[in-house]
C-alpha cells in the first residue's frame, strides 16, 4: 500500500495493488474518484482537493492504526 500527494494538483492517491496496466475509475463524488482493478477489485482511491479531505480530522494529522489499536502519526506538511 502507497499513500502519495501531488502538492501541484493537490490530488493525493493510495494504491492498494500492485502497479495494474489498465484501470477504470469510478467517479463516486466531486472530491473522490475510485480504481477498479480488470478483476473487479480496488487498485486505488483518488483524494481530489486532498489538502482540505486530509486536514479535516486529526489536527492536520495522519493517524495510521494497527490491528492490536496502536497509533502512529505523522504531521501534514502546511499547503
Amino acid at each position: 500500500m502507497k499513500l502519495t500527494y501531488d502538492r501541484n494538483r493537490n490530488i493525493a492517491y493510495l494504491r492498494l495493488r500492485p502497479k495494474a496496466t489498465e484501470v477504470e475509475t469510478i467517479r463516486v463524488s466531486d472530491e473522490l474518484n475510485v480504481d477498479l482493478a480488470p478483476d473487479g477489485t480496488v487498485y486505488g482511491i483518488e483524494l481530489l482537493n486532498a489538502n482540505e479531505q486530509l486536514r479535516s480530522a486529526d489536527n492536520g494529522r495522519l493517524v495510521l492504526v494497527d490491528e492490536q489499536g496502536r497509533e502512529t502519526s505523522l504531521a501534514l506538511s502546511p499547503a
